[in-house]
C-alpha cells in the first residue's frame, strides 16, 4: 500500500497541490476524448503560464508558484491504465498529503459540457483512476470527471473514447476545459467543498 503523507508543507512553508491529468501519450492520442484529462492540464497551464517540460516519476510536469500555494502540474506518460504509478511517484517524492490531490480525467456518464468534482469514490470502470486507487490503496482523493457522454448505436465504448472530439463538440470542449481549469485551481484556493459548489454540473450553470 502506499504510504499517504500528512506533511502539509514544504520547506519554505507553501503548501503543495498535485493536479494530475489523465490521457494517453503520443500524437495519435492528442485530441481524442479519452484525453480530456490532459488537455484540462494544459489549460491549466495556459493560465499559469507555465511550460510541461520536465519528465518526472513517468510524467510531464510544470510547476507554479505563489506567495499562497506550490503547484505540480502532471500528465503521466505511462498510458492511462498505469497512471497510478505516476501519481504515486510525485506524491512521494513532494511528500504531497493526499487531501492536496486532484486527478482529471474523462467520464463517458457524464454527457460533453458537464462537471463534477468529488470528494472519493470508486473508479466506475476509469482505467487511470483505477491505477491510482490501486497505487495508493485509497479512493479517498478528490477528483474532477469531465463528461464526454456515450457512444450512440452500438459502437464500443473502447473505440469511443480514443476517437477525436467532433468539429461540432470543438466549442462546448473549449468551454468545459475553461471550467475545468477554473475548477481545478479554486481547489487548491479554497478548498473542495468550495469548488464542488461553485462548480458541479453542466457549464451553461458557472
Amino acid at each position: 500500500m502506499f504510504r499517504l503523507f500528512r506533511k502539509t508543507e514544504t520547506e519554505s512553508g507553501l503548501p503543495v497541490f498535485l493536479i494530475a491529468g489523465f490521457g494517453n501519450p503520443g500524437r495519435e492520442y492528442m485530441n481524442t476524448r479519452h484525453n480530456i484529462g490532459f488537455m484540462a492540464v494544459d489549460r491549466i497551464c495556459h493560465r499559469l503560464d507555465v511550460f510541461l517540460g520536465k519528465m518526472q516519476s513517468n510524467a510531464l510536469t510544470a510547476q507554479f508558484k505563489d506567495s499562497h500555494h506550490r503547484i505540480i502540474l502532471a500528465k503521466p506518460q505511462t498510458f492511462m491504465n498505469l497512471s497510478g504509478q505516476a501519481v504515486g511517484g510525485l506524491l512521494k517524492f513532494y511528500k504531497i498529503p493526499i487531501e492536496n490531490l486532484l486527478v482529471i480525467h474523462d467520464d463517458l456518464d457524464l454527457p460533453l459540457g458537464t462537471l463534477r468534482i468529488r470528494p472519493s469514490g470508486g473508479s466506475g470502470g476509469q482505467k487511470g483512476l483505477g491505477s491510482t486507487i490501486e497505487r495508493l490503496g485509497t479512493q479517498n482523493f478528490a477528483r474532477l470527471r469531465l463528461g464526454i457522454g456515450r457512444p450512440s448505436g452500438r459502437m464500443d465504448a473502447a473505440d469511443y473514447v480514443l476517437q477525436s472530439f467532433h468539429a461540432n463538440d470543438r466549442q462546448m470542449l473549449d468551454t468545459v476545459l475553461d471550467s475545468a481549469a477554473e475548477a481545478a485551481l479554486l481547489f487548491v484556493r479554497e478548498g473542495l467543498e468550495t469548488a464542488m459548489n461553485r462548480f458541479n454540473g453542466s457549464v451553461e450553470k458557472n
